[in-house]
């Protein structure tokens, strides 16, 4: 087995080689990687059932995260695909300008160069981030967790043996094949050769990788997603908006965990929201005012606002008012995806000027916001952060920029 000194090396070569490769061949190798899954398909399940049969001690959701399904396999074929349609993020001309003395000067994005990303469960992550670096022309170095190492070594052979066949190093994506976390530790220490470090799971796992490395690193923190039900909503567009946001998938980082709901129609759409929620085995807990309105409901604890249930729980607030609702987003939001449910454009516009979060939504599912619903093809996570990038992390957020200038003999005077 490779060591992680070797691996990081390796992948720093690789990524000078990427720098000169033409978007075209990039794209290329991405849409073979989607043939190649697709003639190891049934090596890929085999391998994924018997990941799945050696964690029996973790919990629902995880493993739910963990299996690949048929729409599991087909979306990560499609993210590929999709990632190979996109145009080429590097070299774009970011701006530009001729000085008065005719120098030509302009910014254009570039690769990062190595990409660190450490995740668990999800194998669709394996897939993403391979084509989120390639189709940017970075090297991917990959460390899954161990209750996916069968699943990603099948993953990872596909694709670096694509990336051979169309001409690119294969070393463009790595795979650490350990599951020792001191393979993680060493990792971390690679500052000379990663760039990036991109921690995808928990927020134990990413507090440590942001605590134990010099490299930046890209967090994607909690998804502690709201929806704000105004006064003025229409509730034949709020409810199955809030169901879906919930209950679609309630194991992912986008599901809405708390609903705040304007007293003024409290009384009007609680009962029917409930009832539709219910229906679909989530458990309500909520405030003083909203156990008036759902004297069955668990009454919420403090705690509640600040939790990212991943399961089908969901904390209910009631408000009054807009003001109240991003108080209370201000406090206990997580920076991820929040939404407002009105009729009203200024209503909407003061909600979208007074949140701060990555991605603000009117009108519509908290589940939407991601790559492929934003037009970005496939993404390597969410950043909750404000720097270098913020939100879906695409193949445009996985570059940086340059300067280029262009003169005919300029001096500075």
């Amino acid at each position: 087995m490779d060591s992680i000194a070797d691996i990081t090396l390796r992948a720093k070569e690789t990524a000078q080689q990427l720098r000169a490769v033409p978007g075209g061949k990039r794209a290329d190798a991405l849409n073979h990687m989607a043939e190649k899954l697709l003639l190891c398909r049934q090596e890929l399940f085999d391998a994924n059932a018997e990941d799945l049969k050696n964690a029996p001690g973790l919990s629902d959701a995880f493993q739910k995260r963990l299996r690949i399904t048929d729409k599991i396999f087909d979306y990560m074929l499609n993210r590929l695909r999709e990632a190979a349609a996109l145009p080429d993020p590097v070299g774009r001309v970011l701006e530009g300008r001729t000085m008065p003395s005719g120098l030509q000067v302009r910014k254009i994005a570039v690769p990062i160069g190595v990409i660190a990303i450490i995740y668990e469960a999800r194998p669709n992550v394996t897939t993403d981030a391979a084509a989120v670096a390639i189709k940017s022309g970075n090297a991917v170095i990959l460390k899954g967790g161990s209750e996916s190492i069968r699943t990603n070594k099948v993953l990872a052979r596909a694709m670096r043996s694509a990336a051979r066949e169309a001409g690119l190093p294969e070393d463009a994506i790595q795979l650490v094949e350990s599951t020792d976390h001191a393979a993680v530790t060493e990792l971390l220490k690679q500052d000379s050769c990663i760039d990036l470090v991109i921690p995808r799971g928990g927020k134990n796992l990413i507090r440590a990788v942001a605590e134990g490395t010099r490299i930046p690193v890209l967090k994607h923190y909690d998804g502690i997603c709201h929806q704000y039900i105004a006064e003025d909503a229409d509730p034949a567009v709020a409810i199955p908006v809030v169901v879906n946001s919930k209950c679609q998938r309630v194991e992912v980082c986008n599901a809405l965990e708390t609903l705040l709901v304007d007293a003024a129609i409290a009384p009007k759409i609680l009962p029917d929201l409930a009832a539709a929620l219910r229906e679909k085995k989530v458990e309500l807990r909520g405030c003083p005012e909203t156990r008036r309105i759902l004297p069955d409901c668990v009454p919420a604890e403090e705690a509640d606002w600040d939790t990212e249930y991943l399961a089908p729980v969901l904390s209910i607030r009631i408000v009054h008012g807009v003001g109240e609702a991003m108080a209370h987003i201000a406090q206990h939001g997580s920076g991820h995806t929040d939404g407002i449910l009105t009729t009203s454009l200024v209503l909407a516009e003061r909600f979208i000027a007074g949140v701060d979060s990555a991605s603000v939504l009117v009108n519509a599912s908290t589940r939407l916001s991601g790559g492929g619903d934003y037009g970005m093809g496939a993404v390597v996570g969410i950043s909750t952060g404000k720097l270098h990038a913020r939100g879906p992390v695409g193949p445009n957020e996985l570059c940086t920029s340059k300067f280029v200038v262009y003169g005919n003999g300029q001096l500075r005077s």
